[in-house]
């Protein structure tokens, strides 16, 4: 589980096929140290298993890690367009004593969406940045609710019919990929998993038996 607050802006390194999946050499030194083979860690916002610790020439010191992404995987989030060089939001998975600044984001992610307008406010604000989610998926979002977007927790200034807008300070943009998103872009998204299970606890009501 992670909260979406991003630790680390990593770079992919190499990108190597693995039958119909994909083995992804990430640069990430200053997570690498606090990794172990077997780690969760957040890649886009996509759950992956750190398969092992990569170092550069001439050291032992870890300034890596590997990732295998599976053709399921490669079809339903952004990994497939991944290539060498192509900046990545990273975080690794909670602990006890992690502080909870976001909200419960699972690294499941549920599709992938369009970035439709980015809009530069004035000097000091941010951006204003719009997307539209596959059909059905505005249903989980809200008004100030959660929503995690490229593996990053952001807050909804507006949601509309299948589209959402969120706005993102100048922190988040100088900490995470987001200042390079342009319109056209595609995103890996993960909707508030409490909302699911509102909506699951309100269909198994409706169909329980008195």
């Amino acid at each position: 589980m992670f909260t979406g607050i991003v630790q680390e802006i990593g770079t992919v390194r190499d990108r190597i096929p693995a039958g119909d999946a994909v083995r992804f050499v990430i640069d990430a030194p200053r997570l690498s140290a606090k990794l172990a083979i077997g780690d969760s860690i957040a890649c886009e916002g996509v759950c992956l298993t750190v398969e092992s610790l990569e170092t550069v020439a001439g050291s032992d010191v870890p300034s890596g890690f590997s990732a295998r992404a599976v053709p399921e995987t490669l079809a339903r989030t952004t990994l497939g367009d991944w290539s060498i060089g192509t900046p990545l939001n990273l975080e690794i998975s909670l602990t006890p004593v992690t502080p909870m600044g976001g909200h419960f984001v699972l690294g499941h992610t549920d599709g992938v969406c369009d970035v439709t307008e980015v809009r530069v406010l004035a000097e000091g604000e941010g951006w204003e940045i719009s997307l539209r989610l596959p059909e059905n998926f505005a249903r989980y979002c809200a008004y100030k609710g959660s929503i995690a977007l490229a593996g990053v927790s952001l807050t909804l200034a507006s949601v509309d019919r299948d589209s959402v807008r969120i706005a993102v300070i100048p922190h988040t943009l100088s900490v995470t990929t987001f200042g390079n998103l342009k319109a056209g872009d595609r995103v890996n998204f993960e909707v508030d998993i409490l909302a699911k299970y509102v909506e699951r606890i309100n269909q198994a009501g409706a169909h329980a038996i008195p």
